[in-house]
C-alpha cells in the first residue's frame, strides 16, 4: 500500500475482497484473542486496530476499517490511517482556532486600512496566523512521517488477517 502521499495527513485506501463481510469481521474478532501485538475493537461493520498503551507515543497511528457488504460473496473494505482521535481533535481545534483568529484580524486589518488608521499590529498578527498554520501543517507531516513504519505494521497485520496481497489495493 503506497503511503507516499505528501498532502494527505490521514491516508485512505479501498479494497474489494471476494469474501462475505461477516466472515472477515469474525476473523478480526478471532485475532483479538489469538495475538497481543495489537488492540482490536469492533463496532458493527467497523474495526479499529491500534497499538497497546505501552507501545503508543503521541503520533501513534491507528487503523480504522469499515467492511461493507456488496453481496453474499464479496465486500468492500475502506481503510483510514490516523492518529489517536483525541490527538486529531486537538489538531483540528488548533487549525480552526488559528483560522478564526486569522479571519478576525484580517477583517480588523482591512477595516483600519480603509479608515486610514494604523494597522501594523493587526497585519502582523494576521501574518503570524499564516505562519502558525504552516507550522501546524508541517508538524502533522512530521508526525505522519515518524509513524510510517507503524502504519506499515498495522497494514501488514491487516493483510495477514485478510490473507490478501498488497497489489489488490485500489
Amino acid at each position: 500500500m503506497p503511503l507516499n502521499n505528501d498532502i494527505a495527513l490521514r491516508p485512505r485506501f479501498k479494497m474489494e475482497i471476494p469474501r462475505y463481510n461477516e466472515a472477515i469481521l469474525s476473523d478480526f474478532e478471532n485475532a483479538k484473542t489469538t495475538q497481543s501485538e495489537f488492540v482490536i475493537a469492533r463496532v458493527d461493520d467497523h474495526v479499529f486496530i491500534k497499538f497497546p498503551k505501552e507501545k503508543q507515543h503521541f503520533w501513534s497511528p491507528q487503523l480504522h476499517l469499515e467492511i461493507n457488504k456488496v453481496d453474499d460473496n464479496s465486500c468492500t473494505l475502506h481503510g483510514l490511517f490516523g492518529p489517536n482521535p483525541t490527538v486529531w481533535t486537538l489538531f483540528m481545534f488548533l487549525h480552526f482556532l488559528v483560522a478564526g483568529i486569522f479571519i478576525a484580524f484580517a477583517i480588523w486589518t482591512y477595516t483600519n486600512l480603509t479608515l486610514k488608521q494604523s494597522y501594523a499590529v493587526q497585519a502582523s498578527i494576521t501574518l503570524l496566523m499564516i505562519l502558525i498554520w504552516v507550522t501546524l501543517y508541517f508538524a502533522g507531516s512530521i508526525g505522519k512521517a515518524s509513524s510510517t513504519s507503524d502504519m506499515r505494521l498495522l497494514n501488514n497485520f491487516m493483510n495477514n488477517i485478510l490473507n490478501v496481497n498488497q497489489e489488490k489495493v485500489l
